[in-house]
């Protein structure tokens, strides 16, 4: 008996989806997930943050750790001045019998350290780093000196800061010979007295030329000039705001420090040096009146 075979289905049906079409399809979604996700990560919401942290705590779970110091302070709250530093160990040695409680001190009350303790690098950070920031401030601030920014030099060593107006090769800060400064470098003095006169610290003001510079006065060369030009620019800083008082020296180098030793020749090395000493002030800063 024979049997009617069934209809079979078409294997290219018109009305499938082609395979590479899913794929594809899938691809896309992978990408439109992933610049999603790209958004989300660049655009922070602090508060969705925090619930999908603690739906992540609460899927997962977590522990809580409590490291309790064993500190009991026995005079009340501690609301003091100083921090105890309960970590060092006591050193008898370097206690001594005092009256006055000492905020940095390792003992407080009666017993308190009085030694001066040398303090690390890593505490003593850049004392003119503030001071140098005004400074550079109130030059920009002066398009007449915006124009002679490259003869301006700030630099901190551990001698102080040094602020250097040294000349450039076609462009120098005083006439030719003469001690008086040009409008621009008497504008860049002038600002500087106020910066100077708000720092605690003593300045020394020197000036110095380039070597082989020829003289027509012989009696009046490379030393007469530099220490009338270093007077000069005293002169300036104290018509200006800078209290006399506060002058340490004023000196004439004439060639005998260049700033360029290895060419004592270059326009750079005749310079007025001025510097802010790094040392510590006769009365400190918090007693001034």
């Amino acid at each position: 008996m024979a049997r009617s075979a069934a209809p079979s289905k078409k294997k290219n049906d018109k009305s499938e989806v082609p395979e590479w079409l899913v794929t594809f399809a899938d691809l896309m979604s992978i990408l439109v997930c992933f610049f999603v996700l790209i958004i989300s990560f660049s655009i922070q919401d602090e508060q969705k943050l925090q619930i999908v942290a603690g739906s992540m705590r609460d899927a997962f779970g977590f522990s809580e750790t409590v490291a309790r110091a064993g500190v009991i302070e026995r005079e009340g709250n501690p609301q003091r001045d100083f921090v105890r530093m309960v970590t060092q160990d006591d050193d008898q040695l370097e206690t001594q019998f005092e009256t006055e409680d000492h905020n940095e001190a390792t003992r407080q009350g009666p017993e308190v350290q009085t030694f001066e303790l040398e303090r690390a690098e890593i505490e003593n950070p850049k004392r003119f780093s503030l001071a140098a920031a005004s400074i550079e401030q109130a030059w920009r601030e002066n398009p007449v000196i915006t124009t002679i920014s490259d003869n301006l030099i700030l630099e901190e060593t551990e001698e102080g800061l040094n602020i250097l107006i040294a000349d450039q090769e076609g462009r120098p800060m005083f006439a030719e010979g003469s001690k008086y400064p040009y409008e621009a470098t008497r504008q860049a003095l002038a600002s500087l007295a106020p910066a100077l006169q708000r720092l605690p610290n003593q300045i020394r003001i020197s000036g110095h030329t380039a070597a082989g510079v020829a003289y027509a006065d012989p009696a009046y060369g490379a030393w007469e000039l530099s220490f009338d030009r270093a007077n000069t620019s005293r002169q300036i800083l104290e018509e200006f705001g800078l209290s006399g008082s506060r002058i340490e020296a004023v000196a004439g180098r004439a060639d005998t420090d260049p700033y360029f030793a290895n060419d004592p020749y270059l326009a750079a090395n005749q310079r007025i040096k001025i510097t802010v000493l790094n040392n510590e002030p006769p009365v400190p800063v918090e007693w001034a009146p």
